[in-house]
């Protein structure tokens, strides 16, 4: 049969490791004032990327999700972009 071909036919895809941005560069700080940064650790919905897909470590990830509901808070981004 064609579709039983054993178990070493199949390809093996492999993925980068993505790089913590603020690790990375550490000219980069994490403030809630910096819209700019913020946004794009945000979907286009308004939630906040997990670090599995944005590539940041457990502390920065921590600091960012502080500062993304600190500038909700201040009005500097939305909470939803619906």
């Amino acid at each position: 049969m064609a579709f039983n071909q054993g178990r070493n036919s199949f390809k093996r895809t492999y993925h980068r490791r993505k790089v913590c941005k603020f690790c990375a560069d550490s000219s980069l700080v994490i403030d809630y004032k910096e819209v700019k940064t913020l946004l794009y650790f945000t979907t286009e919905r308004g939630k906040i990327t997990p670090c599995r897909i944005s590539g940041t470590c457990a502390k920065h990830q921590r600091r960012l999700a502080q500062a993304i509901k600190r500038a909700r808070k201040m009005a500097l981004l939305p909470y939803t972009n619906v």
